[in-house]
């Protein structure tokens, strides 16, 4: 019997994209940022910190 939940995405929606304003280079959507994404600027927390 498979699995109800693989925690794979379902169908071939693309992720939206961003920038990072510090390195460039261009980051996903991330469950984590859900709420939040507007607001998302860095790629991760290496950039945040090296932002301030």
């Amino acid at each position: 019997m498979p699995h109800k939940n693989s925690g794979k995405r379902q169908g071939n929606d693309p992720k939206p994209t961003k920038m990072c304003v510090v390195c460039g280079r261009p980051f996903e959507w991330r469950k984590k940022w859900a709420k939040v994404w507007d607001a998302v600027k860095y790629c991760s927390e290496r950039c945040r910190r090296a932002a301030h």
